[in-house]
């Protein structure tokens, strides 16, 4: 959460050098008193009360001319009013070259313990314990600096119980342990009670507050600005993870506006196929459109027109579909969420005009909708639905009145799928590992179970198709096919059984002339049987391994007996072509996670890479090249004149690649860990690499991209996650795994450890998750409750006016940029249920690109007026 900024001990004073022209004559030398600035109220910084200026209270105090930074350095450190604030100098004691001067707010909530603390990260002391005078007297409280020693400017600090001697200079001599200052009571302070006041202060749980910074690591101010606009915003500081993070604003940024962006997001195109971990999940409707589900989203893709309509009522990723026996209508049943809006549910929508005509199951179904189907004998009056629960509960539903008709425990783990019978809609066949079963409904909504067969437990019967006289037809996991008959007395047996490939198969197809078509998994084989010739083979054909197995198969014109067909592949990809021909590509999608997301410096291409170790050139709904590296590729960037493109793969090797046709250039082994973020300069003449192993590695680029010469390396610890380049490619910002941002200046070859002086460097890119410009994405008061939102990718347009950021849980939201408080309002989209990988806007800001990481998926955003 957000924190309040008034209980800070301290503020930065900075000393820019004083010009007497710049305010006229009266006073000293054109120096007039003015009042002590130590807090601030409704946004502004205020004096201390009773006390309106450092002297005698004449002059422009009462003109209302606001102090200039110098004046404030350059007055007496006792003279501010005892109660409010003091300015100090501290010194470290075993290095007096290292001070620092500080407004120290003696209001401030924090114990004096952390406060110690807090002073001794300033000048780069570890552990800081004891402050003391220059006389050798410690200090123990804020009453002590605000009494006994008020008129005291000058302190040392150290991090050892007591104080060498010499640590304050030649022949001072500390006091010896048993010695105590002197208290306002008179008498010193007894050991035992100082432990007791040292046990009632409760240590605070949060991190040091730094809002100060040593003197000669300040950025300094211009003296043009007036100490109210040079301290007029507050650190900002989040909760992330349970830790606080803390991040200072920079002196001048455009105004805080929190009203929602003047554009919206508008989905126009999705890539790709979820064939990785799907079921039966491909249909030819009526007009010609492929029918299949990426995320959360149905795809209705026009192949003669080349345009997809999408159907975007669902909240989380669809999990099952079965296109209705008219073919007008489409049952989709998705996973729960974790709020009560993305609950599981089935929705019932229109192919024609996309409107949602029914939703049922919400609070009857669990974690997610493994199975839908519809009846066929009653014209698809009925819907069932199963369960992903525990219980795997089987239910069946009057889906146009939303009637439960009954629903039954199933009891099976690793259901694959169910289906009506097509001679009786009151019979329901579910089948999956060691599992075949038939289920009759009774009209009082009970149901009996009838085992058909129990195979091993290590099969799984993967499909089921029907004859037309009603016998039922499963493959299973061994590659075996099993035909079901029924005899005299109603029961089913075994009429044949026969080995059709050599592993798995993925699912059954029966066409209209009686040709059944067989899908394998791992052989990628398609075959056709002759179910009139007792399912004797008529011919085979196996896909290229690039395509990889077979997933769903579905005839191009149903109803035809052409032997078209499409193809759905596990590998994402959706073929077209028949067993007298070969297959061609029609939809090509990443084959496992999907990463690395690159946009063109000044062309509305992108470019991306995955697990599957491709990589892919896309312009908006075109696929342009694909190229296969031999790695893992996880970070993408192109070199800013378009001509090259680098990736990082989870090995440590770097790949360079011609982005004009996908030619692997030059392969550099960088280091042994993944390579979590690549980034060119603004000239192209350096790239950073941050690595799983904390440190970044530097490379002197030449020949447009495609020459790479190693520098150095920058060492850290913390895995690195993102970068960002300085526009003047001096510095370095990164986020690493734990949400941490940290600088590094590339000249020195040095972690930067002064967050404040970095706090006006100007990014060219707003990749870092974490920041002031983009604090208000962190625990934003308009996320769904409970609100621990991780936020996982961040972009920012090119005229700095909008900023796009994913999350965990698959939010795409879009802000005004900067983003800096938690009442920041956006527009978003949810259309992934898993975390969302990166996010890039094209070239010319109408559009963005983003990839859902696990699940493969590649999605184009147009954005659109409000």
């Amino acid at each position: 959460m957000f924190d309040s900024e008034e209980e800070s001990a301290f503020v930065i004073l900075t000393a820019p050098m004083y010009h007497p022209h710049h305010y006229g004559g009266g006073g000293i030398g054109g120096i007039y008193s003015q009042p002590a600035s130590y807090g601030k109220k409704n946004g502004v910084w205020y004096a201390s009360p009773g006390n309106q200026g450092w002297g005698s209270g004449a002059g422009p105090a009462r003109l209302g001319r606001k102090p200039s930074v110098t004046e404030v350095d350059n007055m007496p450190s006792g003279s501010l009013k005892p109660s409010a604030g003091r300015v100090i100098r501290i010194i470290n004691s075993h290095d007096h070259s290292v001070q620092c001067r500080v407004l120290l707010n003696l209001r401030t909530s924090q114990p004096f313990e952390e406060v110690l603390e807090d002073l001794g990260q300033v000048l780069k002391m570890i552990g800081a314990k004891k402050m003391y005078t220059s006389n050798g007297q410690e200090v123990r409280s804020f009453s002590q600096l605000r009494n006994e020693f008020a008129e005291v400017e000058t302190f040392y600090l150290s991090n050892t119980p007591s104080l060498p001697v010499g640590a304050l200079g030649p022949g001072v001599i500390p006091p010896s342990p048993g010695r105590r200052s002197r208290s306002r009571l008179g008498g010193s302070v007894p050991d035992d009670l100082s432990k007791t006041t040292a046990r009632q202060r409760a240590r605070s749980k949060s991190r040091p507050r730094v809002l100060y910074a040593p003197e000669n690591e300040l950025v300094r101010a211009s003296s043009d600005y007036p100490l109210l606009d040079a301290m007029k915003e507050e650190p900002t500081r989040i909760t992330i993870r349970g830790l606080r993070r803390t991040f200072y604003p920079p002196l001048h940024h455009p105004p805080i506006d929190n009203a929602p962006p003047d554009k919206k997001l508008s989905l126009f195109w999705v890539h790709g196929y979820r064939g990785i971990d799907s079921k039966r999940n491909l249909w030819v409707l009526p007009s010609g459109e492929l029918l299949y589900y990426v995320a959360a989203v149905a795809v209705l893709y026009d192949r003669e027109e080349d345009a997809q309509r999408h159907y975007t009522g669902h909240t989380e990723d669809i999990m099952c579909m079965e296109v209705h026996p008219s073919r007008e209508l489409v049952g989709s049943g998705q996973r729960a969420g974790r709020d009560r809006k993305s609950q599981a549910h089935v929705r019932i929508w229109s192919t024609e005009s996309l409107q949602t005509l029914y939703v049922f199951g919400m609070g009857e179904l669990d974690s997610g909708v493994i199975a839908v189907a519809f009846s066929q004998l009653n014209g698809g009056s009925y819907i069932l639905a199963v369960d992903a629960g525990r219980e795997s509960i089987l239910s069946v539903w009057q889906w146009q009145w939303g009637h439960l008709l009954g629903k039954v425990a199933t009891l099976q783990e690793g259901i694959w799928g169910a289906t009506f019978h097509p001679l009786d809609d009151n019979l329901l066949i579910t089948h999956g590992r060691g599992h075949l079963a038939f289920w009759h409904r009774r009209k009082d909504g009970f149901f009996e179970k009838t085992d058909i067969i129990k195979p091993p437990s290590r099969t799984f019967v993967t499909c089921v198709q029907f004859e037309p006289d009603g016998d039922v037809i499963t493959a299973d996991s061994d590659g075996f096919i099993t035909i079901y008959s029924v005899d005299a007395d109603g029961a089913y047996f075994v009429r044949m059984e026969f080995e059709a490939h050599n592993k798995a198969i993925s699912c059954l197809v029966m066409l209209s002339e009686g040709t059944l078509i067989s899908g394998g998994e791992k052989d990628r084989k398609i075959a056709a049987w002759d179910s009139l010739q007792n399912y004797k083979r008529i011919t085979d054909i196996k896909l290229p391994e690039s395509a990889g197995g077979v997933r769903s198969i579905y005839p191009q014109r149903p109803g035809r007996n052409d032997g078209n067909i499409y193809v759905g592949t596990t590998r994402n990809n959706i073929l077209e072509g028949s067993l007298q021909r070969r297959f061609n590509q029609v939809i090509f999608g990443h084959g496992k996670h999907l990463w690395a997301l690159a946009a063109h410096p000044d062309d509305e291409v992108f470019a991306t890479g995955g697990h599957d170790k491709y990589v892919a050139l896309w312009r908006r709904q075109k696929l342009i090249w694909t190229t296969s590296v031999g790695y893992e590729i996880i970070a993408l960037a192109f070199h800013p004149y378009g001509a090259a493109l680098a990736a990082g793969s989870s090995e440590g090797h770097l790949i360079v690649i011609n982005a004009e046709n996908g030619a692997t250039m030059l392969t550099i082994r960088v280091c042994g860990s993944p390579l979590n973020a690549v980034e060119f300069n603004q000239v192209g003449d350096m790239i950073a690499i941050g690595s799983q192993n904390g440190s970044i590695y530097l490379f002197r680029v030449s020949r447009d991209g495609f020459s790479y010469k190693k520098i150095n390396k920058i060492r850290g610890s913390q895995p690195l996650t993102h970068l960002d380049w300085s526009s003047e490619g001096n510095f370095l910002q990164s986020v690493t795994v734990d949400f941490d941002l940290l600088f590094w200046d590339v000249k020195s070859l040095s972690p930067e450890k002064s967050p404040i002086a970095m706090k006006d460097v100007k990014w060219m890119t707003s990749n870092c998750t974490v920041g002031f410009l983009v604090a208000g994405l962190w625990n934003n008061r308009y996320y769904p409750a409970p609100s621990n939102t991780i936020i996982t990718t961040t972009a920012r347009t090119a005229a700095q006016d909008l900023v796009a950021a994913g999350d965990a849980d698959g939010y795409l939201r879009l802000f005004r940029y900067p983003c800096i408080t938690p009442r920041a309002e956006f527009t978003e989209a949810k259309v992934y249920s898993g975390t969302l990988a990166a996010v890039k806007f094209l070239y010319g800001n109408h559009s963005l690109v983003t990839v859902g990481g696990t699940d493969a998926s590649l999605m184009i955003w147009e954005l659109t007026e409000e």
